[in-house]
């Protein structure tokens, strides 16, 4: 138990810090950062807190969908903007564009990892991940359809907003998925071995 709370909120702050990254590199963004960002642009509203509150309004759909969520998915609301909102304020904001690549490539691969890290920790799913799991069990859409019609509405609607599209998204859109199908499997909680009943025979 230690180890699964352990790799779950080391994973949800590095989530923020990558996302922070990606924000800092001034490049573009992934979907649900560019609606943030977009709305934190309009509001002055700080974009990792923005970030929080965007995670409470989707934890909200979850209750007609009859999603139940998780230990996991309420620390999610809770870390994952924050730590974004305070790794940003340390960061550095380049324009010189060797180092804003350096610092989105950064900030893929951090988000990978944090994925692997949180989501192996099997404390459920984060509140973006469940509003789609819900979609697909309350009207039996395809995940896939679930995930390009809410991230294509927040992504329009972010762009629209002020938020930051550019190579960074493309970038984000292509390698987050490889990326991550790398990191679970080595980073998943390890299944314990089982043990052997008093009559086994060695």
């Amino acid at each position: 138990m230690f180890s699964r709370v352990t790799r779950l909120l080391v994973g949800l702050v590095l989530y923020g810090t990558g996302a922070a990254f990606t924000v800092a590199a001034g490049l573009g963004v992934d979907p649900w950062t560019v609606f943030a960002q977009g709305i934190s642009r309009v509001t002055g509203v700080g974009i990792g807190w923005v970030t929080n509150i965007v995670g409470l309004g989707v934890l909200l759909l979850w209750i007609p969908l009859r999603q139940k969520p998780g230990v996991g998915t309420i620390a999610n609301i809770l870390l994952v903007g924050t730590s974004l909102q305070l790794a940003l304020a340390l960061l550095p904001h380049p324009d010189v564009l060797w180092l804003q690549a350096l610092m989105l490539v950064t900030g893929v691969v951090l988000v990978a990892v944090a994925s692997g890290l949180y989501i192996g920790a099997n404390f459920g799913p984060g509140p973006r991940d469940g509003l789609m799991t819900g979609l697909h069990g309350r009207f039996g859409w395809p995940i896939w359809a679930c995930r390009l019609t809410v991230e294509g509405t927040v992504f329009v609607l972010g762009w629209l907003l002020g938020g930051t599209v550019g190579i960074g998204t493309v970038i984000f859109a292509l390698g987050i998925g490889p990326l991550v199908h790398i990191a679970m499997p080595l980073l998943a909680t390890p299944r314990p071995a089982p043990r052997l009943r008093p009559d086994a025979r060695v």
